[in-house]
């Protein structure tokens, strides 16, 4: 090989390199300020490109879920088909049609799982057919599932999925309908969710020092997102200029929404994506992975609150959620717009945190209380002077009503 080879081989490689570092920093559309004027520049052919590749992105995300949902049906059908109990082909033709209905994976996995167990309880209490079910059964198993020590929840939640299966079989004539009346309810004990104190809060805020960690907590602290739903965001679905947050769909109940960003938030979250590989998908990922799981994000959680010497206080990530709907309370917004926020499908689970947050009830016990402390009580305890004439007046309506009723 030549002198001019040899000087001529490297010019190329090198200007190989550079056409390929050239090509992949091509600005992506959805990085394109709306308004830019050189946006009429970018060739017709990207921007068809690009609006391929988002089709192909959605499609390959349902392909995914189609097939989860398909591979769990088949090994839990499979499954069936091969044990032995009362009722248990009832049960497979339930979970046919959940499985028609486009129910999730879990809930075809929770379905199978719970309803197994309760058949197997029958044939423990020597029934040999569905037909032979009682209410008695019922009370049975519950309280079977309570001796084992299970969460109350736990067990409502297995006696909900058992009384689908019932309700189902009942419509086909299998079971008779005096086992669906009058329900079994599981009472729950109604405990105040956990938010975070705000010193501790700002203890942990002020150790979070690496760029993607920060806005991993910010944005779950500042959108009260649930940390499954922050996992599967995509960077499509985030809008700075906006400061909105789109949810397609959640993964707990299947229900789209919009949430929001704060200043803080918003600017964790603009210093993260500028530091980002531009090539993944998904909003937040792990090191030498395309995605972070839970535990992930759970350890990257607990190693900030022992940073921040908060080892011990039992915070979760959840915590930051509970934490994100007291302040906005606090802040005063309505009960009504933070269930939208918090993507919850029925207020009253919303109301929980109005029982941790009532800023009104609190300044009228203080109030009270610095009355009785300086001693502005006295003599004997007496009804409030509104109630007593609403009781006077019932007592008088109450008297001519007597009357009314001894005329013939």
């Amino acid at each position: 090989m030549t002198r001019e080879q040899e000087t001529h081989e490297p010019r190329q490689v090198s200007h190989r390199v550079k056409r390929r570092h050239t090509a992949k920093e091509l600005p992506r559309l959805d990085q394109v300020p709306p308004l830019a004027s050189w946006l009429a520049t970018i060739p017709f052919s990207l921007i068809l490109s690009d609006a391929a590749n988002e089709v192909g992105l959605r499609r390959g995300v349902r392909a995914k879920k189609k097939e989860k949902q398909q591979n769990c049906f088949d090994y839990h059908v499979r499954a069936l088909k091969e044990i032995s109990l009362p009722g248990i082909e009832a049960l497979t033709d339930y979970v046919h049609e959940k499985y028609r209905r486009a129910c999730k994976a879990s809930t075809l996995r929770n379905t199978v799982v719970s309803c197994k167990a309760f058949l197997l309880f029958l044939q423990q209490r020597g029934k040999e057919r569905l037909e032979q079910l009682t209410r008695e059964d019922l009370e049975a198993y519950v309280e079977r599932e309570q001796d084992r020590g299970l969460k109350p929840c736990t067990v409502k939640s297995e006696l909900a999925l058992v009384y689908a299966f019932i309700a189902h079989v009942h419509e086909h004539g299998v079971v008779d309908s005096n086992v669906l009346v009058r329900r079994i309810r599981v009472k729950l004990p109604e405990s105040l969710p956990r938010a975070m104190d705000p010193q501790d809060l700002r203890g942990l805020l002020s150790v979070l020092e690496e760029t993607r960690n920060r806005a991993l907590i910010l944005v779950l602290l500042r959108t009260g997102m649930r940390i499954g739903e922050l996992l599967s965001t995509t960077v499509r679905d985030v809008n700075l200029d906006e400061r909105r947050l789109q949810i397609p769909q959640a993964p707990k109940t299947a229900v789209g929404r919009v949430v929001y960003l704060s200043d803080d938030a918003r600017e964790a979250l603009r210093a993260w994506l500028a530091e980002r590989d531009r090539d993944e998908q998904c909003l937040f990922y792990a090191h030498g992975s395309t995605t972070m799981g839970y535990a992930a994000a759970r350890a990257v959680f607990v190693k900030a609150l022992a940073k921040a010497g908060l080892a011990g206080r039992g915070y979760t990530l959840h915590c930051l959620r509970h934490t994100f709907a007291s302040e906005m309370l606090n802040a005063g917004m309505r009960l009504e717009c933070l269930q939208q926020l918090l993507g919850h499908t029925s207020v009253n689970v919303t109301r929980r945190y109005a029982r941790l947050t009532d800023t009104t009830r609190e300044e009228e016990y203080f109030r009270a209380m610095e009355l009785i402390e300086k001693g502005g009580i006295h003599g004997h305890y007496q009804l409030d002077p509104e109630l007593q004439a609403v009781l006077e007046e019932k007592k008088l309506l109450r008297t001519h009503r007597d009357a009314l009723s001894e005329r013939p």
